[in-house]
């Protein structure tokens, strides 16, 4: 079984590091309305592309996505 996309992202943060998917990771850590227990892209996406004004740019998720499901296999 997959472990939720979140918490994957939470391996990603890092007060000191300034790229895109820590940054993502840092600001969705401080979102309490996440959708933590999901290992679903397009509820994630969904809720992102309504909630995620932190989020710059999709391609960010896409990436962190992509990385996600290669830890998990």
């Amino acid at each position: 079984m997959q472990r939720p996309f979140y918490h994957y992202l939470m391996t990603e943060r890092d007060p000191h590091k300034a790229d895109d998917i820590t940054l993502f990771a840092n600001a969705v850590y401080l979102d309490d309305s996440f959708p933590k227990q999901s290992e679903d892209y397009h509820e994630i996406s969904h809720y992102l592309e309504l909630n995620g004004s932190y989020l710059e740019e999709m391609t960010t998720f896409d990436k962190a996505w992509e990385i996600y499901l290669d830890k998990d296999r």
